[in-house]
């Protein structure tokens, strides 16, 4: 299982933290202040993107230019920030990564990556151009039929899982949404 690096000093008073079960009734080591006992909880990161697709069937993929994963393919995807809904985010992260115009659709995959202490939320969008302008995390970003996409040049082992599913589903007509526990 995935573990931070321990909290050491308290983000509201700036005092060491102690690491213990604090005295509320739960059940897992926090970091609790020794000035001011705030406790401080470590959660998951959201990573929130989308599956844009053309109305001919083709996907857009980016090719990253920041790491971890350099040179490697993707789908437009990043982590949610405060004050964004999750679909908030997966079109902003669609628009900073491929300059994309797209209509967000519906949620498609609900990943959860313990290991790495993560939860990606891929929803389905529809491409309303096919006019591009990658932002400067993106080398380039281009559209790629189902037989053409690069499997072995994908950057993260959740957007192979969201990209087959997705096209199995396609090809299957069907729709849902799907909850994967990657190990």
């Amino acid at each position: 299982m995935y573990q931070r690096p321990a909290i050491q000093f308290c983000s509201l008073c700036g005092h060491a933290t102690r690491h213990a079960i604090p005295d509320d009734g739960d059940t897992r080591v926090r970091a609790i202040c020794t000035g001011c006992g705030t406790v401080h909880y470590q959660n998951p990161l959201n990573v929130v993107g989308a599956i844009p697709a053309a109305d001919d069937g083709r996907i857009l993929l980016c090719k990253r230019n920041i790491e971890p994963r350099w040179g490697k393919w993707t789908l437009p995807a990043g982590f949610m920030e405060l004050g964004e809904t999750a679909s908030q985010g997966a079109a902003r992260e669609t628009d900073e990564e491929a300059g994309a115009d797209i209509e967000m659709g519906r949620l498609f995959s609900v990943i959860s990556v313990p290991r790495v202490g993560q939860v990606h939320l891929f929803y389905c969008a529809r491409l309303r151009s096919d006019i591009l302008d990658p932002g400067h995390e993106t080398i380039e970003a281009r559209l790629f039929h189902a037989d053409e996409i690069p499997w072995d040049e994908l950057a993260f082992r959740t957007v192979s899982v969201t990209l087959q599913r997705y096209l199995e589903d396609r090809q299957a007509g069907l729709t849902q949404v799907h909850s994967i526990d990657l190990d």
